[in-house]
């Protein structure tokens, strides 16, 4: 079937469609009623028409789709907490020198970061021309091979074979974590996009957990095998995702824009309108993709990265993904990751089994905390929850640089115990308002045309982040110790100025209504709009009127 065929089977009209701040601002006049929005006139609309039922066999087979997906989550949380809880490992120590500070932590630690940057120019063509499952393929499939260069490493000795699995490990891993979350994001079903996407980025405490049982498990092993075995069970995730991805049904804008319009419509028919031809789902988000999807854009040219800067529009677009995946990056939380150990070192704390037992049970409130931070991110907002969650977080470092002054300067142990608790705290926090908002905000903000690429794009500035990370904070905390922790006071203030100021708010619209937001002369303005719309018994749009 034709694209022009395919637009006249009664995909037109765009469904009425709004998202309801608050149940009481629903005021029935008869068969009529008023409510109050911040977003568009359609998923309301939809919803009343047309209520999606969360229990229905296709949702449930939808769920386990993206769990294949969030797996891709895990990889980052596994490297993140074996690598910094494998230094502190006497036999990991003994075979390659490295310890928990200085410029060789450094290194191994950041070989999976200059991967990741390594692998840009080939995000766009693994993920928009062979689609978002290939990409996941492809991505875990290198994991594979780096855990296997990394595995045998323990045989040879090898310091060079183990730094070239680890970059193997983040070539790959940038990959996958470029296509999964657009995956998650473009199959989700318009109603529950926030908290489904959302949820993707939680199963990074999935791996982090993994990384911390079983480094916990190996150190009671003799010599090497007290790492090796933490290392191998890392291929575990990427493995299960090489098996099954490409028994999962492709992104439906992918399928549209890539010729395969009927299949895209099997797809949403079947997932999102439950199996009914005559879906409200289908018919919507099928017009929408003929109105703003660009069947010749640059994703269609694994060289054209001129979509993330053509414009105005684009730039802002940018700018909103860049600062979310920074800041995620540059607010103390590297300390809490592949650095605990010596941060936990500046409280006082320096037995490896100690240290091996805080970090799992942070990873388990991790999970706990950021799956229930993940069910907010509609009923507050993700521009509302980032600046406010940053602004906590300044608060905790600033409870934290007081307790481990005090303790550095006193060795007092009831303000070493303080500073473990405030990390901890901090590490709460973080993962109720950020790591939600990790995955879903950035994929959100780009359009279909700029997505792969400029994920492709994110990920090479969040691994630069990430390289002054690891090479830096091993360096300050071995040199200033706890003073380092001013700069995160001072800084998470700022991030929090910048969030507040600039950034859009993108909860309650499709992603293709997003392109009316950055077109907007103030982009963040225009997202937090509040309308009046009026509504007959069947929820056809009759009035909107505007109220700021």
């Amino acid at each position: 079937m034709s694209q022009e065929e395919m637009s006249e089977k009664s995909y037109t009209g765009k469904a009425d469609q709004v998202h309801v701040e608050n149940i009481n601002d629903v005021r029935p006049v008869g068969g009529v009623h008023e409510v109050v929005v911040q977003g568009s006139e359609t998923l309301k609309a939809a919803l009343e028409k047309e209520p999606p039922r969360p229990r229905s066999k296709r949702m449930l087979q939808l769920y386990l789709i993206v769990s294949v997906a969030y797996l891709c989550s895990s990889l980052n949380g596994y490297d993140g907490q074996l690598m910094g809880n494998m230094l502190v490992l006497p036999a990991f120590d003994s075979e390659f020198g490295a310890s928990i500070v200085g410029i060789k932590a450094g290194y191994i630690s950041a070989m999976y970061t200059i991967g990741g940057v390594c692998s840009l120019p080939f995000v766009g063509p693994a993920v928009d021309t062979f689609g978002r499952r290939a990409g996941m393929f492809f991505g875990c499939f290198s994991v594979v091979l780096g855990t296997i260069i990394e595995g045998t490493s323990g045989m040879t000795g090898s310091l060079g074979q183990f730094l070239g699995g680890r970059f193997l490990l983040g070539f790959g891993v940038s990959i996958a974590a470029s296509a999964a979350p657009i995956y998650v994001c473009e199959i989700s079903h318009p109603a529950y996009r926030g908290i489904m996407t959302g949820l993707y980025n939680t199963v990074y405490n999935v791996g982090a957990i993994a990384a911390a049982g079983s480094l916990r498990g190996g150190e009671n092993y003799p010599g090497n095998a007290s790492w090796l075995i933490p290392t191998w069970i890392q291929m575990v995730c990427s493995g299960i995702v090489c098996s099954l991805c490409f028994f999962l049904p492709e992104s439906p804008r992918w399928l549209y824009t890539n010729g395969k319009q009927e299949q895209a419509a099997a797809v949403i028919t079947k997932y999102h309108g439950l199996d009914d031809p005559d879906s409200i789902y289908l018919k919507m988000q099928m017009q929408e993709f003929g109105d703003e999807l660009v069947l010749d854009g640059a994703d269609k040219r694994w060289w054209d990265y001129r979509a993330l800067f053509k414009d105005r529009a684009s730039r802002y677009r940018l700018m909103c993904n860049l600062v979310l995946t920074v800041w995620g990056q540059w607010s103390g939380n590297g300390l809490t990751s592949y650095f605990m150990p010596a941060f936990l070192a500046t409280a006082g704390v320096t037995d490896p089994t100690v240290v091996l037992d805080i970090n799992l049970g942070t990873s388990f409130a991790g999970l706990f905390v950021s799956m229930t931070g993940a069910t907010f991110v509609e009923k507050i907002g993700r521009r509302k929850l980032f600046y406010r969650i940053l602004l906590v977080i300044s608060f905790w470092w600033v409870l934290i640089t007081i307790t481990a002054g005090v303790f550095n300067n006193t060795g007092a142990k009831g303000a070493g115990d303080a500073a473990i608790l405030f990390v901890n705290l901090f590490g709460i926090t973080y993962s109720f308002g950020i790591t939600p908002l990790q995955a879903l905000y950035p994929v959100e903000c780009l359009s279909y045309e700029q997505r792969a690429k400029g994920m492709a794009f994110s990920s090479l500035v969040v691994n630069a982040a990430l390289m002054v990370n690891q090479f830096g904070l091993p360096v300050a905390i071995q040199n200033i110790g706890w003073k380092l922790y001013f700069v995160f006071i001072g800084w998470t203030l700022v991030e929090s100025a910048v969030v507040y100021f600039f950034l859009v708010e993108t909860k309650g619209r499709t992603l293709e209504e997003l392109d009316e937001i950055f077109n907007a002369p103030n982009p963040r303005k225009a997202s937090l709009a509040v309308k009046k719309v009026t509504l007959d018994s069947e929820a056809h749009v009759l009035n909107v009127e505007k109220l700021n």
